[in-house]
């Protein structure tokens, strides 16, 4: 869809205008909304949002999409340092995020049963796998891990 959506702005001419219903559908990125208006603007290309109060095609507009990008940069740096303050907050008191450590009880049974069935050599890596309803990648990690012989090696 992008690479259809780039074909489209290249076809843009002078005094033309894009309509978008909202701008979040034309570009999650803000860094790249701006670049994006800004080369409109540089084509003489308007843009205008259907749902949100964004026009290009006026002065006035041109200024309330300014206001707004900044407004969104500033909310998502708060969000930004929030984030690293509670993390902060988190590791001050001596918790850290993230998977625990470990398999689970069930896992370590699956494991093992893996393990076994590897070894004696009567079934293929994928029908190990598609048995115990794991991935071939968790399997072979998991061989790599207790030093088990892979393969031929």
């Amino acid at each position: 869809m992008v690479f259809r959506f780039q074909s489209r702005l290249a076809q843009l001419r002078s005094d033309d205008v894009v309509v978008v219903w909202k701008l979040d559908r034309l570009d999650r990125s803000l860094t790249h909304l701006v670049q994006l208006v800004n080369q409109l603007l540089q084509q003489d290309v308007g843009l205008q949002s259907l749902n949100d109060p964004i026009d290009t095609t006026s002065a006035q507009g041109r200024l309330m999409f300014n206001i707004f990008a900044s407004l969104a940069e500033f909310k998502r740096e708060l969000i930004r340092e929030r984030i690293q303050a509670g993390l902060q907050g988190a590791r001050a008191r001596g918790r850290t995020g993230g998977r625990s450590k470990g398999l689970s009880d069930q896992a370590k049974l699956t494991a093992a049963a893996a393990e076994i069935l590897y070894q004696e050599g009567k079934l293929l890596v994928r029908q190990i796998s598609r048995q115990l309803d794991i991935s071939t990648a968790t399997l072979y990690s998991h061989l790599r891990y207790r030093g088990g012989k892979i393969g031929n090696s």
